[in-house]
This record gives structure tokens, C-alpha cells and sequence, in this order.
């Protein structure tokens, strides 16, 4: 399978800096570049690009909640106009910023508690597919991939934009393939054993055992490792010599 890896980049805020960007940037494909809404600012958001252009990365729009404090985690309850509207916002922002370094956003894939949102109520699926057709039908959406595909395809469809299907390496999944919550116990997984393990499996079968050992059949276009987890980078590095190797 050609699976491209991506991560979450450019999290800081001014003085503050999240992540090890400069040292993951080399062994992945696709950059989520944060917008402003749950972390970064325009200097930190045009250092990411700059990163990503000296590396070849594909730039990814990752917009979130408008919740600078709780870090994009918290759900709110928006109207989709009001969805479609922060969306637009992260995204015109972003790629303005890509525009001086004649790059363009590729796909988007939203974040945290949006994403989530996103995966479970079809109508803040629909607003975000709004956003991107109103804006450039070539950016595509990146979704959980999940028993549901064929609903997000035909969702898709309608709005004539391309899904992207992404699995996260270092996540927990519950049996019906969604995501276990951060708030719960072994919800991310740091052991790089445990991760190559799942990444084999995944790219040798398309399977991923969910926390209590069900075989969930997963299409995957992207694998998504996180840049603060405490293992990212050794995890990042082995998962792109296996990618590389198979």
C-alpha cells in the first residue's frame, strides 16, 4: 500500500512552542498545519510552510473549534453556517500564507473535537464539505476511515470533492472503529513496538485490532502519527523506514 504519513504541525502560540517540528518534518508526507483557532499565529503558521517547502511536504489545512484555551478539545454547539464560516476563515488564512511561497493547501482535516463532531453528526460532515466546494473542490477532505465510508463518499459526491481515509497509528480504537477518548486509559499508545506491530498488520492486511481485540477492516490512505505524543519522533523515523522498506 502506498500510505503517506502525516502529522500535526505548527502548534505553538507566539512565545510558545509545541512538538518537535523541525526534527518530524523529514520522515513525513503531509503537514496539518493548525490556523489559529486551537494554536498557532500567522509567524508561527508561515515558519510551518517554510518547513514544509524545504522538505516537499504536502500542506494540509487543520482548522479547529474556535478554542484557543481548550486547545480545539471541546465541543461546541455551532450552527453549520457558523462551521462553514470558521472553516473558510482557517482556510483563506492559510493559504494566503502559502501563496507567498507559490504553494497551495492540498487537502484539510480538521481538528480535534471539530474532527470528531465531524465523524458523528453528518450535518457538521456536510458544512465542512460546504466550506472546501465554496473554496476549491480540489482540496480534499481527510476523514476517519470507519464503517461508514460509503455514507462520507456519497456525502462527498454531492458536494463533488475527493475524501482522503486516515488511521492513526498510535490511537486506540473502540470496536465500532471510532476513537477511543484521550480521557480515558491507554487511549494513545507510546510504545513504538506496539505501533510497527499495528502499522504491519495494517499495511499487510488492512486490519487494526480495536483496544479489546476486534479485527476492524480499514481502508487507509494516510497514517497519522501525533507530534506531542512523547514518542513521536522515534515513532515517526520507524514508521518511515517501514513504509519505506516494504
Amino acid at each position: 500500500m502506498n500510505i503517506k504519513l502525516n502529522c500535526d504541525m505548527g502548534e505553538g502560540f507566539g512565545a510558545y512552542s509545541m512538538g518537535l517540528d523541525e526534527k518530524i518534518m523529514p520522515y513525513i508526507d503531509m503537514a496539518n498545519l493548525a490556523c489559529g483557532f486551537h494554536a498557532s499565529d500567522p509567524v508561527t503558521m508561515h515558519k510551518s510552510i517554510k518547513l514544509c517547502k524545504e522538505h516537499d511536504i504536502q500542506i494540509g489545512c487543520h482548522p479547529s473549534y474556535p478554542d484557543l484555551v481548550g486547545f480545539g478539545r471541546r465541543e461546541m454547539n455551532c450552527s453549520s453556517e457558523e462551521i462553514v464560516a470558521f472553516v473558510l476563515y482557517q482556510l483563506g488564512a492559510l493559504t494566503a500564507l502559502c501563496k507567498s511561497y507559490d504553494l497551495k493547501v492540498k487537502y484539510l482535516k480538521p481538528h480535534g473535537a471539530l474532527y470528531n463532531s465531524m465523524m458523528k453528526d453528518e450535518n457538521i460532515f456536510k458544512a465542512i464539505a460546504k466550506a472546501i466546494a465554496k473554496f476549491d473542490i480540489n482540496i480534499k477532505l481527510m476523514v476517519l476511515s470507519s464503517a461508514k465510508n460509503d455514507s462520507y463518499e456519497e456525502i462527498a459526491n454531492k458536494y463533488n470533492i475527493t475524501l482522503l481515509y486516515e488511521v492513526f497509528a498510535d490511537r486506540a480504537y473502540t470496536n465500532e472503529g471510532a476513537l477511543v477518548s484521550r480521557s480515558e486509559k491507554n487511549a494513545v499508545i507510546t510504545s513504538k513496538e506496539d505501533v510497527i506491530k499495528r502499522t504491519k498488520q495494517l499495511m499487510n492486511k488492512g486490519i487494526v485490532k480495536s483496544i479489546e481485540g476486534k479485527k476492524l477492516k480499514l481502508k487507509v490512505d494516510t497514517l497519522c502519527v501525533h507530534g506531542d505524543n512523547k514518542a513521536a519522533l522515534k515513532l515517526i523515523k520507524s514508521l518511515h523506514k517501514l513504509k519505506n522498506d516494504l
